[in-house]
């Protein structure tokens, strides 16, 4: 799978931060956008449609590290062009990859931010 590593941007309580620069995806699967080590319920990404297409959350495998409810499928959202759409949290038990990450496809090109909500 040809992945690009994608950092989020941490959201800190009673903190602010400046808007990150987002990273374009490659349509088409296999390629995409991952969080190395993500922790996908403190997980929210911003994408922004360059063309209209959809972005694809991947489920993860099952039964190890634990998606047992990958059986669900992909979550897939329809973006439009222009559109800016945020999109999760996510459950680790649908969505956490076999190596601990998260991965995000796409159809069309979209440019994507990610954000971690730090919990107290």
């Amino acid at each position: 799978m040809a992945t690009t590593a994608l950092t989020p941007t941490v959201l800190t309580v009673n903190a602010s931060v400046a808007e990150p620069t987002g990273t374009a995806t490659v349509a088409g699967s296999g390629n995409g956008l991952k969080i190395a080590n993500a922790t996908p319920e403190q997980t929210i990404f911003r994408v922004v449609g360059t063309n209209a297409g959809n972005a694809i959350v991947k489920a993860g495998i099952s039964p190890d590290p634990g998606a047992i409810a990958a059986g669900q499928g992909d979550l897939t959202v329809a973006i439009g062009s222009g559109a800016v759409v945020e999109i999760g949290p996510f459950e680790s038990a649908r969505f956490q990859q076999a190596d601990g990450s998260l991965i995000l496809e796409s159809s069309a090109i979209l440019t994507v931010q990610a954000f971690k909500v730090n919990r107290h």
